[in-house]
């Protein structure tokens, strides 16, 4: 999720206008919502002492706004946050192991990540049975989702082709 995402993502949960935001950061309240709209479509990217000011104002951490840098414990643990948030993600714990699981019911997001992730998981379980080597396993992981054969792409016809159905069957509806 860019920076911008996340601004509005806090923003709306604190049940904050962009101008109400952006004149708490100190900009004229002509051109508040304006300067805050530019930062949340990522018309334009905000400086990292405007990324500090936005945090303290939404009683965030700076790196909950910023683009996840997992290279860093805390990045991940920001990156794993914003799955939480958008993709129903959760941390759990069973026989004595902590797990994150994808709560399916928290809407179309975490239901198609959920797919994504069983999808992992087979591919993962081949490696560990001993079905496909680990550049098998490499080769799908980093080339998802164009070896993924868990999903059905359909495609969709076109919209000349559906007017030309529902054409057809109003037709022989007036027969």
């Amino acid at each position: 999720m860019a920076i911008g995402e996340r601004i509005r993502f806090f923003r709306t949960m604190r049940g904050m206008t962009q101008k109400y935001l952006g004149m708490l950061l100190g900009f004229p309240e002509k051109s508040a919502d304006v300067r805050l709209a530019q930062y949340e479509t990522g018309a334009r990217t905000p400086k990292a002492n405007l990324t500090a000011s936005m945090a303290r104002v939404l009683d965030v951490s700076p790196q909950a706004l910023a683009v996840p840098d997992i290279d860093s414990y805390t990045g991940l643990m920001h990156t794993l946050f914003t799955l939480e948030d958008r993709y129903g993600l959760k941390v759990t714990e069973r026989d004595g192991e902590i797990c994150l699981r994808v709560d399916v019911f928290q809407g179309k997001d975490a239901a198609e990540l959920h797919k994504m992730l069983c999808a992992w998981r087979e591919q993962s379980a081949k490696l560990e049975a001993g079905e496909i080597t680990r550049e098998d396993y490499d080769r799908w992981r980093y080339r998802y989702p164009e070896f993924d054969t868990t999903q059905i792409w359909a495609k969709v016809p076109s919209q000349e082709l559906s007017d030309m159905l529902l054409a057809g069957l109003k037709e022989e509806q007036d027969k």
